[in-house]
């Protein structure tokens, strides 16, 4: 019996860039990629003839941008998206709002048919996550009960919270972070994330949460109040120092087909915090993390995983859990209170 293919319909108003995506997936036995559009009306109608399971999409296009497009789609049809953007600034910010929207994953745009590079190893890749992925409808009021604004009592002293994450992560670290308080531990994060669209990710964070939130550089210090984002295509640890705990940034082979890496800063965390860590693997395809958090576990550190019913993709935990990683399986909307009760002192 033949394997249903996953319906692709790219939505560019570059007849390049739809060529190139087109091309991207022309090899792969099973994706069909059903249609290309060059605007949002006529992906509009596209849409409705020939039912796609995940769709690509442009944030900058003529007649109708691609943010609202998306929010009209989210209202009427919800279904997987992938935006696929420039790296200028302005669209790198647009394309956060995009996840924050509903999109599953942010991609770099090529900008000719020589620069391709790792969009033609991830693209199918990324299509086969997101068509199986919970579509997570915008929600504003997701975070309206937050803990307090300050944690009550010392924390515990050298404590480090290390968060990782990949598909859907954007909007679930940001749910957590505006649920944790300015006086938070120093906290390190990994999201799997291209170049480019992780320095905006750390701006529109720190615009949102109470907390100072950065795109980390190397030998920055993690103290009480910051958060420090593995920035894109950049692999990112914790060192212990003199005064406190610091991170490295630097370039590096890939781990589990990622760089940044969960693994790659959890295993530090491990070494250089120990049973100091807290860490959490929230959603994302794949299993980088696993290794990390269960090493970070073996050395006495306190270990979460979101849990299956609340992942946009449930990879990533899923194997934590088979390796015994994880001493907590918790619900999105939980995480952020297990975290501080298990920081304070």
């Amino acid at each position: 019996m033949e394997t249903r293919k996953t319906r692709v319909l790219i939505v560019d108003d570059s007849a390049l860039v739809r060529r190139i995506l087109s091309d991207c997936l022309s090899g792969e036995p099973d994706i069909e990629v059903v249609g290309a559009a060059a605007d949002p009306y006529i992906a509009r109608d596209m849409i409705l003839e020939l039912t796609p399971d995940v769709l690509t999409l442009d944030i900058e296009m003529p007649r109708m941008d691609g943010l609202t497009f998306l929010r009209k789609l989210m209202q009427h049809r919800p279904m997987p998206v992938i935006v696929i953007s420039s790296l200028a600034q302005s669209s790198c910010e647009a394309a956060m709002r995009a996840l924050e929207e509903g999109a599953i994953e942010a991609l770099g745009k090529p900008s000719g048919p020589y620069s391709v590079g790792d969009l033609k190893k991830s693209l199918a890749q990324r299509i086969r996550a997101a068509a199986k992925a919970r579509v997570r409808l915008p929600s504003r009021n997701a975070t309206s009960a937050r803990p307090a604004n300050a944690l009550a009592g010392a924390l515990k002293p050298g404590s480090i919270i290390a968060i990782g994450a990949s598909t859907g992560g954007t909007e679930a670290i940001r749910q957590v972070l505006e649920m944790l308080p300015e006086n938070l531990p120093g906290t390190v994060i990994t999201q799997h994330i291209p170049a480019g669209f992780s320095r905006a990710f750390s701006e529109r964070l720190n615009q949102l949460c109470r907390m100072e939130v950065k795109e980390a550089a190397d030998g920055d210090e993690v103290h009480p109040g910051r958060v420090l984002i593995a920035p894109g295509g950049l692999h990112m640890m914790l060192k212990r120092s003199s005064s406190g705990y610091r991170v490295t940034v630097r370039d590096g082979p890939r781990v589990c087909y990622q760089r940044p890496s969960v693994d790659v800063l959890f295993r530090s965390v491990a070494e250089e915090a120990g049973s100091h860590a807290v860490a959490a693997l929230l959603t994302g395809m794949g299993g980088d993390g696993a290794s990390g958090l269960s090493q970070i576990r073996q050395a006495g550190g306190s270990t979460i995983a979101q849990n299956e019913e609340t992942c946009v993709v449930f990879g990533m935990p899923r194997e934590a859990i088979r390796l015994g990683a994880a001493a907590q399986v918790l619900p999105l909307q939980q995480v952020a209170p297990a975290i501080l009760r298990l920081v304070g002192a």
